[in-house]
């Protein structure tokens, strides 16, 4: 998902509304743009959009409220984590909003070249970790200490894992320090790639509805954890600097304050649009509502962020002011 300093990739995929990403075609970002970004004098706004819900569900309300109350005209593109950078950088789009940590990238748009500013706090702390289903680990209390699941490997062995046990990760685009983990910890696991969020979500609620043991790579904030309570495996301790090196990674996933970036023109000259998107932030629980709308209970995005602008008007109203 997202990772060193957390990242995730997706596909690089325009888009003129938000859609959760089944995998489909990619478009390249180098080589194609939103005729709305860094619009100057127009009221149009172009926000990068990453494939997990929970980045939808930032952009579907910030879209709702930029359309309905500042009557701005919003154009979305979805694109990869990495290439977000250069395409804010570039102007292609105006505003991120849902950054993992990219500290390269930071200090080349950021402190060097200045074409990208810091947008402040999301308000949502992000971590990934490995977790195993709660009533799983009600059955084997020790199973949430690394150093006991080599014990318990067989209970995890699928087709796909052969002899070893399976630890289930996402999309093989996601980057991730999974494969280093299990071979530095000289665990007996084999990495299996779902294929998506989406599918490794359809194998998880399986799982559990079967009430089967699995060990997963996940990350919260997500809202799963309503529908598939999970406990997180401890793994030894994460110290600045422990994933330095991608290949020799023995420690856990860092805890990550989001933050929102915007194109620099467009935090000078965006006006409303600017502020408000400077102002955006919100909790966890609120992201975790909108996301379980969209991605649950299968609502359209702007249907998801009407329903909760409708009900949160105390909350959005500050981003206006």
């Amino acid at each position: 998902m997202r990772v060193r300093k957390v990242r995730k990739t997706a596909v690089i995929a325009a888009a003129s509304s938000l859609a959760l990403l089944t995998g489909c075609g990619a478009a390249d970002m180098t080589k194609q743009a939103s005729p709305f970004a860094n619009a100057q004098g127009s009221k149009t706004v172009t926000l990068s959009v990453q494939s997990w819900v929970g980045a939808q569900s930032n952009v579907a309300v910030a879209q709702y409220i930029l359309e309905h109350e500042l009557g701005y005209r919003v154009d979305t593109v979805q694109v990869d984590e990495v290439p977000a950078w250069d395409a804010l950088s570039q102007g292609r789009v105006d505003a991120l909003l849902e950054d993992w940590g990219h500290p390269e990238q930071e200090k080349r748009y950021v402190d060097d070249k200045k074409t990208i500013t810091r947008g402040g706090g999301l308000g949502v702390t992000g971590h990934i970790g490995w977790f195993v289903p709660t009533y799983l680990a009600k059955q084997h209390p020790d199973i949430t200490n690394w150093k006991n699941l080599n014990k318990y490997a067989d209970l995890f062995r699928t087709p796909e894992s052969g002899s070893k046990g399976q630890l289930m990760d996402g999309s093989p685009s996601y980057v991730t320090n999974d494969k280093a983990l299990v071979k530095n910890l000289k665990l007996d696991y084999q990495v299996v790639f779902a294929g998506s969020e989406a599918a490794q979500i359809t194998q998880m609620r399986q799982f559990a509805k079967e009430k089967k043991p699995f060990l997963t790579y996940w990350y919260s904030p997500q809202w799963l954890f309503k529908k598939v309570p999970m406990t997180e495996v401890k793994l030894p301790a994460y110290k600045e600097g422990c994933d330095a090196d991608p290949d020799k990674v023995a420690c856990a996933y860092p805890h990550t304050p989001l933050e929102k970036y915007l194109n620099s023109d467009f935090a000078k000259k965006g006006g409303k649009a600017a502020a408000f998107l400077k102002k955006f932030k919100w909790t966890t629980e609120d992201q975790n509502e909108v996301s379980l709308m969209i991605a649950d209970k299968k609502m359209t995005p702007e249907d998801a962020a009407k329903k909760w602008v409708d009900s949160h008007k105390s909350t959005w109203k500050k981003w206006l002011s």
